[in-house]
């Protein structure tokens, strides 16, 4: 970290104690400018070799940044004196990071070339363009300005980043003292004083970090400009360092700003940082700042990280370990420069407000009386957070604060989590009416989750490598209570039209909660993770004040978490079978609300992008089936033929209300097979049934309408039935771009097919009408001439490429006997199910239904299949089509 000083002029860097084996000065030489230039690119390629060995022998990655930047400054001076040696008044200056000393195989040289003159004679503005034609012909990666004095101070008076950029500069060649009177005129005292400074970068942080949706958890994480990067750490060397004027980080040890502690995590911080991009740079062999999931896995194997290789242990182990790092310095970036507000830009006293128990406001600030609180009762560790809650008008804890508590962390031990006072302490706080999700938050910001809870330590910071999960466990963990809060507030029922009313039912939301904190909590130690939080939540139940109703009910949600949103999305919902075999194990109306609010808030917090209203509306369909089967008697069951019954008198009464006559109604339906009745809901049937009536005579029909409630919109076919006409559809559908959620099919008495869609558009939302249309004309044209066409083979997406996993192709009876049930689990991919269908039509299958689930990077989707006789599909015919799946689904 020492070579980060920010000293008054400081020259070019001393050499490292291998500087032979980089440069030999001998074979420089510069006869003219093209000779200039392949002895440059030939004394850097020799440089670049020489680090990236030894960076794969684990050299010190300090080491490593500051030979090259020293190297850079041998040939930089080299080619100065070789072409702008004569002007006088003019000096070469290293800025920005490589005026701190430190390059990265691909990092920019920044550069300032100042003179003293008004504007560069003739002469000096040829040397000039000769020496940056020159470097960047050579290879150098430039960044440059020509400015005199008087420019660069007017540039720093308009732009913080010219001014942060200024304070960090090394002259290689020139006068010294033009270098110095560039610094003095740049000074805290001439522009940009501590304060002014201080807000500006504060502000420019703030604006960095909301580019990146203001959390170090991304999953193609930037490492230098990303919360918790290498800008945070620089962030903290600058503000300070206006303030004290410090040649390096460390005197703001001696200043007292930094403890000691803080200071070796931000150098240890800034060497991991360094090591990684370091990596970055050598693989994609470009500046390159994005931990690109191409990248992940190689510098996983690189940094030695191991594992099944088929697996990908190494790369979530490597990635965690990134994560913790990064987050560790986000938070103490936080802290160090709230503290830098409070206790250098307004240090005057203030009044405190006493809250007793040891706590007293500052400024609307929670701090405590005395510093020796913790060590003293170490449950405040624990009622902070409970006054807090209780609290909501205090704005925060004051940075001085937050440090005690980091420091004191090492008292939250065993003794500590099986403390009564304690675990009473945080039920109370999750049975607020208020701040439970900000003060849980808050509690794994400052570690104090993670120690309070040693299984949720082994959480933090832990990815899934796939696209499916954008969160890691713990950040994805507290989002599913911050969604439970806001069923409770009755916040964004456009999203959840039935969340806030079931919440409301339910009398202790505190189990809720609890559920959500241990759902996920046994991730990565093997085995089911389910079962394994189960185990946990039992037993950290055990020493709650809870009763063994209650502590069972939080093991049962976590242990079952996953089954309401399997059964909607993988199972055929509309057949009572499917519905029963779910109400066996949920048992009692109580844990189907429970389980249902948790089901909803998980799948919202799994990633931005994946609730929608069609999953809000498959879960709501569900638990009511669900409710009225429990409130049933259990002597009397209800069976397909009475669903089929209950469907036909309800659409038959919408399509009454819709003044169409019975008659028609049920010849019609005469023509359908029973499965139509019983699989389309009540309002699907009528639609369609109404649509068909009203166009007896139009075939084929396409008929579309939208389902705002469900976010999708509904595509009904009616067509003579041919082999592939399930393929000719699914490929519009493709070359469109839409997503085929949902698929009903089946052939009438008469030959005609029957079939419903559900599709989204590419934003996730139903068609409009323009969209509606060219769908409507695009389909009719496809069946008019019956062709099925030859799905084209794409290049695989480069976010994709990473996660390809071999398809998992399972197949098992339906439930009724009569069907084949496929079950594939593969990577996504543009026009996959075109693909698969394709491959269906070609092995002279029929396909009755299809229920298709997205999951980021790979699908998991149902067919019920027959043969081309109607009847379940032979081993044979199985193994046929298995393998001609496995070859459709084969990437290049």
């Amino acid at each position: 970290m020492e070579a980060a000083a920010d000293g008054a002029c400081r020259g070019p860097l001393a050499p490292p104690r291998f500087a032979d084996e980089l440069l030999d000065p001998t074979l420089l030489e510069a006869a003219d400018d093209a000779a200039l230039v392949t002895c440059l690119k030939q004394a850097m390629a020799r440089v670049d070799a020489e680090l990236e060995r030894r960076f794969h022998a684990q050299a010190d990655i300090q080491q490593l940044v500051t030979a090259r930047a020293w190297a850079v400054d041998e040939l930089l001076i080299f080619a100065w004196s070789a072409l702008c040696s004569e002007p006088a008044g003019m000096a070469l200056i290293a800025v920005g990071g490589y005026g701190r000393g430190q390059l990265h195989p691909h990092s920019d040289v920044d550069l300032l070339i100042l003179f003293e003159a008004d504007a560069l004679d003739p002469q000096a503005q040829c040397a000039v363009e000769r020496f940056v034609t020159v470097l960047w012909d050579a290879g150098f990666y430039l960044g440059h300005s020509v400015r005199n004095l008087s420019q660069c101070r007017e540039d720093v008076a308009t732009d913080v980043s010219t001014a942060t950029s200024l304070m960090e500069i090394r002259r290689l060649s020139g006068p010294e003292g033009l270098a110095e009177r560039l610094q003095a005129s740049v000074a805290p005292s001439e522009i940009w004083s501590a304060g002014e400074f201080f807000h500006a970068k504060f502000a420019e942080q703030q604006a960095r970090h909301e580019q990146f949706g203001e959390t170090a958890y991304n999953l193609e994480p930037n490492i230098k400009e990303g919360p918790g990067g290498l800008r945070d750490i620089q962030m903290v060397g600058w503000v300070a360092k206006r303030h004290f004027g410090t040649r390096n980080l460390h005197g703001l040890v001696k200043h007292g700003f930094l403890h000691e502690s803080e200071y070796r995590e931000l150098v240890e911080g800034q060497r991991y940082l360094w090591r990684v991009r370091f990596a970055l740079h050598l693989l994609s062999g470009r500046a390159e700042d994005r931990l690109l999931f191409d990248f992940q896995r190689r510098i996983a194997e690189w940094f030695g990280y191991g594992g099944d290789p088929a697996s990908n242990e190494a790369v979530e182990q490597f990635m965690q370990g990134y994560y913790r790092e990064v987050t560790r310095l986000e938070r103490l970036n936080e802290r160090l420069l709230q503290l830098f507000q409070e206790q250098l830009l307004s240090p005057e006293q203030t009044l405190v407000e006493p809250l007793g128990h040891g706590f007293q406001l500052r400024r609307g600030y929670l701090e405590v009386a005395d510093a020796q609180l913790f060590q003293q009762r170490p449950q405040a560790l624990m009622e902070l957070f409970l006054l807090l809650a209780r609290h909501a008008d205090i704005a925060g804890v004051r940075a001085s604060t937050i440090r005690l508590i980091v420091d004191h962390l090492h008292l939250v031990d065993a003794s500590f989590c099986r403390d009564p006072e304690v675990l009473a302490c945080f039920l109370e706080l999750l049975r607020q009416p208020q701040g439970v999700y900000t003060q849980l938050q808050r509690m794994n910001r400052y570690g104090m989750l993670a120690r309070f809870l040693p299984a949720f330590g082994n959480i933090v910071g832990r990815m899934q490598f796939d696209l499916f999960h954008v969160y890691t466990v713990d950040q994805h963990t507290l989002f599913v209570v911050r969604n439970l809060r806001r069923f409770a507030y009755g916040k964004y029922q456009e999203l959840y039209p039935h969340a806030a009313p079931v919440f409301q039912a339910i009398d202790r939301p505190e189990l809720l909660y609890l559920a959500a904190i241990f759902h996920d909590i046994a991730k990565g130690r093997g085995g089911d993770h389910s079962e394994l939080g189960a185990v946990d939540a039992q037993q950290f139940c055990s020493h709650l004040s809870l009763d063994a109703g209650d502590a069972e009910l939080v093991a049962w949600l976590v242990e079952q978490h996953l089954l309401m949103s399997q059964t909607a999305q993988k199972k055929d919902i509309s057949d009572p079978e499917t519905v029963r075999e779910f109400a066996d194990r949920v048992q009692t109306l109580q844990r189907l609300d429970y389980l249902y609010l948790l089901t909803v808030a998980d799948i919202s917090a799994t990633s931005p992008r994946l609730w929608n209203g069609w999953k809000g509306g498959l879960l709501w369909e569900l638990r009511e089936a669900t409710r009225h089967m429990l409130a049933q008697d259990p002597e009397t069951p209800q069976h397909r033929s009475q669903a089929r019954e209950q469907t036909r008198a309800a659409a038959l009464a919408l399509l009454q209300d819709a003044g169409i006559e019975t008659g028609p109604v049920e010849a019609f339906w005469d023509t359908l097979p029973l499965s139509v009745l019983r699989r389309y809901s009540p309002s699907q049937l009528a639609w369609a049934t109404g649509v068909r009536l009203d166009r007896p005579e139009e075939q084929p029909l396409v008929a579309l309408r939208p389902r705002a409630q469900r976010d999708v919109t509904e595509v009904l076919v009616v067509a003579a039935d041919y082999q592939g006409l399930f393929a000719s559809m699914t490929s519009v559908f493709d070359a469109l771009g839409l997503e085929v959620l949902a698929a009903r099919i089946a052939t009438g008495k008469d030959g005609l097919s029957f079939d419903l869609f559900q599709l989204m558009n590419r934003q996730g939302k139903p068609l409009d009408e323009g969209d509606s249309e060219v769908v409507r004309q695009r389909l009719l044209t496809a069946l008019a001439t019956e062709a099925v066409p030859t799905p084209p083979r794409r290049r695989l997406p480069r976010r994709l490429r990473p996660f390809v996993a071999p398809p998992e192709i399972t197949f098992r009876e339906s439930h009724d006997g009569r069907m084949t049930e496929l079950e594939l689990n593969c990577t996504d991919e543009p026009g996959l199910l075109s693909k698969v269908a394709a491959a269906l039509h070609q092995s002279g299958v029929r396909i009755h239904d299809a229920m298709i689930t997205t999951l980021g990077d790979r699908v998991e989707d149902t067919f019920v299949l027959s043969d081309a006789a109607g009847q379940p599909l032979g081993h044979e015919q199985q193994a046929a089509l298995e393998r001609a799946l496995l070859q459709t689904l084969e990437h290049e």
